[in-house]
C-alpha cells in the first residue's frame, strides 16, 4: 500500500488536475476542463492513505453508487492508470467525436460573467453564436467556437 505522499506525488504529477483542500485534512483534486458536471476526480484522500478516484464513465472498474473506486490498497502504476482513466472519461468531446457518436450538439448554451447567456448553434456547416435574437460572431469550427468562448469566461454548464 502506498504511503498519503506517494499517492499524493502520484495524483500531483497529473498538471490537469487542481487540488482543493477539504476538511480534516483531506484533500479533493478537481478536473476543471470536464464535459460533465462532475469535476472531482480525486475524492477525500486521507492522510491515512484512504481515498477514491471518480469512475463513474469508465466500464473498467468496479464503482460503489456515486461511481467511486477506494484507492487504499492501490499501486502507483495502478493509481496512475485509474486516474488516466478517469480524466479521459470526463473529457470533454471534440466536435468529432460527437459527431461519430450521433450526439453531435446542435445547441448550446453558454454562461459567462455577469449573468450572460450566449446561444451557440450549428447550421449550414458554421458555427454561429447568438445573444438573444442578435448575431454576435460566426465561426469555421466548433473548436474555434469553444476557444472563443472560454477567453471570454463563459462555460458550459
Amino acid at each position: 500500500m502506498l504511503t498519503f505522499e506517494q499517492k499524493l506525488s502520484v495524483i500531483e504529477s497529473f498538471p490537469e488536475l487542481t487540488r482543493k483542500d477539504v476538511s480534516l485534512g483531506r484533500i479533493n483534486f478537481h478536473y476543471e476542463e470536464s464535459g460533465y458536471d462532475k469535476k472531482i476526480v480525486v475524492y477525500h484522500l486521507h492522510p491515512n492513505g484512504n481515498g477514491f478516484v471518480y469512475a463513474g464513465h469508465t466500464a473498467d472498474y468496479a464503482t460503489d453508487e456515486r461511481g467511486l473506486v477506494n484507492i487504499r490498497d492501490y499501486s502507483a502504476e495502478e493509481l496512475r492508470k485509474l486516474i488516466r482513466a478517469s480524466i479521459q472519461s470526463l473529457a470533454p468531446k471534440t466536435s468529432a467525436e460527437q459527431a461519430v457518436s450521433g450526439d453531435a450538439a446542435e445547441e448550446e448554451r453558454w454562461h459567462g460573467p455577469n449573468g450572460q447567456t450566449l446561444l451557440l448553434i450549428h447550421e449550414d456547416e458554421l458555427w454561429y453564436l447568438y445573444a438573444g435574437l442578435n448575431l454576435e460572431s460566426a465561426f469555421e469550427t466548433y473548436e474555434e467556437a469553444a476557444r472563443y468562448l472560454q477567453e471570454e469566461g463563459f462555460k458550459r454548464p
